[in-house]
């Protein structure tokens, strides 16, 4: 993988974290509606597989 993808993913990684911030923060004190958490959940989903997609990636 050349450092220009590498970067590239980590960047993308960077973006998902904020998302996952951003939709925690969104939640409400109580009554949270299944669509909020539904955001929280695919954000985290995403950022897991990105970083397995990463971590296959890295040499042995």
């Amino acid at each position: 993988m050349s450092n220009l993808q590498r970067e590239e993913l980590l960047a993308q990684r960077r973006r998902l974290i904020e998302d996952v911030e951003q939709a925690r923060a969104a939640l409400p004190a109580h009554s949270v509606r299944p669509w909020q958490w539904q955001r929280v959940e695919e954000a985290e989903e995403a950022l897991a597989e990105l970083d397995r997609g990463l971590e296959a990636l890295e040499p042995a």
